[in-house]
């Protein structure tokens, strides 16, 4: 091997030339895309984080802010955020309840102007628009269009703040239990490389549903509906009942008079037991982890498939591609399309996409409770855990029903059910013998006609 000696030769420097490299480097380095980040206030993190508090109080459970006793109205603004990265586009959505007539939360955001700040836009409302005015979407730096965070430069700040109203002080108040901003260069989006997101082939999964056509549901709103749809077959999924029509009607929003704002079916789903928020994928493999993980996926899609469309991640074949239940097609159950075209409709839309996982408590059947009252419905952590062999599940149900106690693997496929009848209130305890099933997690869950519980399990052999 020869071996190179430095050089003893004096070099001579010249400016010009390390002005230029200096230069070039700095233009790679601007080149390549900020990595994208996603910012979630949830539980302590939303309780901890407020900064201005007038007639808000923190949930009995202190996972939410809702309005304090005897307030018709108040407003919590959440701590400003400086961004690891630059970003010029963002996806803003949150969970919460509110039921009732006249009984809301508004949702706003600003963004970072030098020293400064852009004025406070409007990012969206649940459940009836019941204000004055919706309020600003747009200024000189950028705009909130419809549900989508577009700036005219790369920014590093923004800040959240929440309204939140009711018509008498004696109404259940409606409560926020999550924030969530996905924010992103919009470089990144604009060097998709087809060619190896086509060659990306995750292993097999596939998430069964119940099917639903979006023209067959109803003649006035089918062909409209698609976004609603697409989640009302993901809550089906996960064995949640789910009347899609009704669905579609209450997500519509009557200021943009649309029924697929993202935020508000984000929040709809919520209503129904699912925690969610507006995200991004940049691969196949990467959705393919949210699935195996008991996550659902609503794709939302374009061109060459279609102009704008939403459609459910149903998994992946053996040779890695893409399933989908497309709500457009009579046909669509467990549909396959040309993976190249696929993967441009979604990718090069920018990837954009409802995540779903299960609460582990439904606010939907909370909120329908007297004030104070807690659901007496629960799914105990097994014990032992992990376990060889055999472990124990307990459960509580406040009520006479029907329950199914489920078992699936990490791929959400059901592999075994230790119950399927009718039950009694009270507890509860069943023995699991899982001898015939490998090592691994596992997820055990509690299915009621209204509402669902789920644990993890480990199994060691």
């Amino acid at each position: 091997m020869t071996k190179i000696q430095p050089s003893t030769k004096s070099a001579t420097i010249n400016p010009a030339m390390i002005i230029f490299s200096l230069f070039v480097l700095s233009a790679l380095l601007f080149a390549q895309p900020y990595p994208d980040q996603h910012f979630v206030w949830q539980d302590e993190d939303l309780v901890a984080d407020i900064e201005i508090n007038d007639g808000v109080r923190v949930s009995d459970d202190g996972k939410s802010l809702m309005l304090a006793d005897g307030k018709v109205s108040g407003l919590v603004t959440l701590k400003s955020q400086t961004t690891p990265y630059p970003f010029d586009q963002g996806l803003p959505s949150w969970n919460g309840t509110a039921s009732g007539v006249v009984n809301g939360f508004v949702v706003q955001m600003r963004f970072g102007i030098g020293d400064g700040w852009s004025p406070w836009l409007t990012a969206g409302y649940w459940k009836d628009h019941i204000w004055s005015s919706y309020g600003l979407t747009r200024y000189e730096g950028g705009e909130i269009d419809y549900d989508y965070v577009l700036l005219n430069s790369p920014q590093t700040r923004f800040q959240f703040r929440i309204y939140i109203t009711r018509n008498t002080a004696a109404a259940v108040s409606p409560a926020v239990s999550k924030l969530s901003f996905f924010a992103s260069d919009s470089r990144t989006t604009a060097a998709v490389d087809i060619d190896a997101l086509v060659a990306d082939k995750p292993e097999a999964i596939f998430i069964p549903t119940t099917f639903y056509h979006q023209y067959s549901l109803d003649p006035e709103i089918g062909s409209s509906i698609c976004s609603p749809t697409s989640v009302s077959m993901i809550l089906r999924s996960y064995d949640i009942a789910v009347e899609p029509v009704q669905f579609a009607r209450d997500t519509y929003d009557p200021y943009w008079k649309i029924f697929g704002m993202w935020p508000r079916v984000v929040q709809n789903a919520h209503e129904y037991g699912l925690d969610g928020a507006v995200t991004r994928y940049r691969s196949w493999s990467q959705a393919r982890a949210v699935l195996a993980a008991g996550g659902r996926i609503a794709m939302s899609v374009g061109l060459p498939l279609y102009s704008g469309h939403l459609i459910m991640l149903a998994g992946f074949t053996e040779d890695g591609r893409p399933i989908v239940h497309d709500p457009a097609k009579s046909n669509g159950y467990a549909y396959i399309f040309n993976k190249a075209s696929l993967s441009r409709s979604w990718f090069e839309k920018g990837g954009i996409a409802y995540t779903f996982y299960p609460l582990e408590t439904s606010p939907a059947i909370i909120a329908q409770q007297p004030t104070g009252q807690a659901s007496g419905f629960r799914l105990h952590q097994n014990y032992p855990n992990p376990f060889n062999a055999a472990t124990t599940l307990t459960y509580t149900l406040s009520q006479d029903a029907h329950m199914v106690l489920a078992v699936y693997d990490i791929t959400g496929q059901l592999m075994t059910t230790l119950l399927d009848e009718w039950k009694s209130a009270g507890e509860h305890t069943i023995v699991w013998n899982a001898d015939s099933l490998p090592s691994g997690n596992y997820f055990v869950r509690l299915i009621s006609p209204r509402e669902q519980k789920t644990i993890k399990c480990v199994l060691i052999k």
